[in-house]
């Protein structure tokens, strides 16, 4: 039978009683199910080296683990532990991020492997007070690293296990509003079994990510029979969902400037939206794009033509990317510099871009042959 990280923390879980009087036996019965049915083959199972932990836990933040799996393969082969992801460049660390979205997670990650070189001499704390410290990680994710890589006893609340104690106890409410996200840290914490809380942790992960989802299998859930929402009839009634509002919509061009088979791509600020990656020149939308080519980017053109718009949506608003394809006749040696460099197709496509500019550049691939 497959065992999780620390098998002293895993067996024999005592059946205690909680503050709140909720029984153990909620703790005992996905421990039980876990060991049977759980995930535990995962990657980044079956190690105590916090750095490996650590690098899933960011990456699975908002992010599912049939997604994260082959990045953080890839991740690993490069930077296989935290000294040579914090010797690493940026930019091949956003490169190998690429795809995988909330890119400010690679900034934060490269930040944090920094200050573990520089603050904890290459190790990473063990208390998860002093691991919240490090770039990206909140309370959760750092309870997670503490819990599977030191056997910490630590409660964690990601949006899948805000999902399962939201319903399980019928709590009312967006679980995004304080007073909600307090009272389920408060159920959390009080639901931690004295021992076992390692393979506890990762059951309540497992439960929401495999049964009790948006769309749950109630049938197959191990703690049905104590869930007050199935109880009810109202399981789909919980969690609240979020409070609706307006999404917000933007717009901008997106100069694709190709010559002689290459593409002109900038570095994006280091904050902010796609924040360090490479993209194509956006133009203020009073400026003539010809002019602009011409005195900012010393380009001349010989043609323009108009792409089908992209459409690509972020967690706050919508953004619609009108492509010009603007062929550069000449260009000036200025038009490149540490922020703007001409990239072959194919090279510009592997770079540290963002999903949408891979888009756009294949897009291109398919003009430049017609």
């Amino acid at each position: 039978m497959s065992k999780t990280r620390r098998e002293a923390n895993t067996e024999n879980t005592a059946p205690v009683r909680h503050k709140s009087g909720l029984s153990a036996e909620f703790a005992e019965c996905l421990i039980a199910w876990q060991q049977q049915h759980g995930r535990n083959d995962l990657p980044w199972q079956n190690t105590h080296d916090a750095y490996r932990i650590w690098l899933s836990e960011i990456m699975l933040q908002q992010t599912q683990v049939v997604t994260v799996i082959p990045y953080y393969g890839k991740f690993l082969e490069r930077f296989p532990d935290v000294k040579s992801l914090a010797e690493a460049d940026l930019d091949e660390v956003l490169q190998l991020w690429s795809g995988l979205g909330y890119y400010s997670r690679a900034r934060n990650l490269h930040a944090a492997a920094g200050q573990v070189m520089a603050q904890h001499g290459g190790r990473f704390p063990h208390a998860r007070a002093a691991l919240e410290a490090l770039p990206g990680l909140g309370r959760s994710t750092a309870a997670a690293v503490a819990v599977f890589a030191f056997g910490a006893r630590e409660a964690i609340l990601d949006g899948n296990v805000k999902r399962v104690l939201a319903r399980h106890f019928a709590i009312p409410g967006y679980y995004g509003e304080k007073k909600v996200a307090d009272q389920l840290w408060s159920l959390a914490e009080s639901l931690l079994p004295a021992r076992g809380v390692e393979r506890y942790t990762q059951s309540l992960m497992d439960l929401g990510a495999t049964v009790c989802t948006r769309a749950p299998a109630c049938a197959s859930c191990p703690v049905k029979d104590s869930c007050v929402a199935l109880a009810q009839d109202a399981v789909l009634k919980y969690p609240s969902p979020r409070p609706r509002k307006s999404v917000p919509e933007r717009t901008t061009v997106m100069l694709l400037l190709e010559h002689k088979g290459e593409v002109l791509l900038q570095q994006r600020p280091p904050s902010g939206i796609w924040g360090g990656l490479w993209a194509f020149p956006e133009p203020a939308a009073e400026l003539d794009i010809a002019d602009y080519c011409a005195q900012q980017l010393g380009c001349n053109l010989s043609g323009m033509q108009r792409l089908p718009e992209l459409a690509h949506a972020f967690t706050h608003f919508k953004l619609s990317i009108q492509p010009v394809l603007c062929r550069v006749g000449t260009r000036a040696a200025r038009a490149e510099s540490g922020l703007s460099k001409w990239l072959p197709l194919a090279a510009a496509e592997q770079a540290a871009v963002p999903t949408p500019v891979r888009k756009l550049l294949r897009q291109l691939a398919q003009e430049l042959v017609k």
